[in-house]
Order: structure tokens, then sequence, then C-alpha cells
């Protein structure tokens, strides 16, 4: 359903309600993990439903991770004929683009290709959550100076401000007890 190329490790994980792994079944495991959990090839995905609506983490490629939450609608126990099975009946999204460390384009799993010219700012950078004081410290630099500074216009233009607030004497309220 995501179009990736089926040839990376990846794991299914039983998964609870609030999405915690669980069991892990395993496609093309390391060496270190091949004797402590279930692989694919030897199992059957219906052997872990515990749920009607089962949910299963799912992680591609552990060399550069794309987690996938799923979670199962409806078993039909009654194939139909039309349909190709397995059947993604609904998806939240587009899966992300996969960018091939030996090239410059990102592979959309859809065949379509990134133009060289375009810039993946959150991989090119490998950009993780801690890099976030370095954006800030960009921020007071000026580099984002000009969107701050519409920020403040859209501000500071309120026409109505004066004559129909209902804010009067706001700073005053605030610092009254409400019981």
């Amino acid at each position: 359903s995501t179009g990736y190329n089926a040839e990376k490790s990846s794991s299914f994980y039983v998964s609870t309600d609030n999405w915690l792994k669980g069991d892990e079944i395993a496609y093309l495991p390391s060496e270190r993990k091949k004797d402590r959990v279930v692989l694919m090839e030897n199992s059957k995905l219906s052997g872990f439903i515990e749920d009607p609506h089962q949910k299963f983490y799912y992680t591609y490629n552990f060399d550069r991770p794309y987690d996938f939450h799923v979670e199962l609608v409806k078993i039909i126990l009654d194939a139909d004929p039309h349909i190709e099975y397995p059947f993604l009946a609904k998806s939240s999204g587009e899966a992300p683009k996969i960018m091939e460390q030996n090239g410059p384009q990102a592979v959309d799993p859809r065949g379509a290709i990134a133009s060289a010219g375009e810039f993946d700012f959150l991989n090119e950078m490998n950009f993780v959550p801690e890099d976030t004081d370095e954006l800030e410290a960009m921020g007071e630099m000026g580099i984002n100076e000009e969107e701050r500074d519409e920020d403040d216009e859209t501000e500071d233009s309120d026409e109505f401000g004066d004559e129909f607030s209902d804010s009067d004497g706001y700073e005053e309220d605030s610092q009254k007890d409400d019981y």
C-alpha cells in the first residue's frame, strides 16, 4: 500500500490501544535480533489478532525508519473475488517520500520523483527535535525577521480595538481571584 521496496528490514508490533509496542514480527531482522523475534515468513498476521480492532505498529527500514499506525477495521471471513488482498480500506495522509542515499532525488512511492532542485530541510539537514534551540537562535539573529514584522503589523492593525473593544480594564481584572 505504500509502494516501498519490500526488501528492507521491517517489523510489525502487536500494539495496545495507546500504540505501545508488544510482540515483534520481523522481516529481515538483524542477526542479534533473530533469536528474540517471530519471523514474518513463518507467521500469519491473523495469528496475532486478539481484538476485532487490533492495532499494529509498523516500522519500515530500520536504517532510516518510517513508522505507521495500522488498525484492523473489519474481519472478513469470506473473501470477495473482486478484491485483491491485502486490502487497504482507509488511509490518512500520504506515505512519506523516501530519500535515496546515493542520489539527489526523493523517491515517491506512487512513482513520481521530486526534482533535484527541491530541498528537503528535515532530511537534508538531519533535523532532530533537539535542534529547535538553533532554529530559535536563527530567529533571534534576524533570519526570520520578515515573518516577525508581518505578525507585529497584524497585531497593531486592529481598527476597532479602541471603539468597540470589550477588553477595557482587562489587565486590572486579571489580578482578581475568581471564587
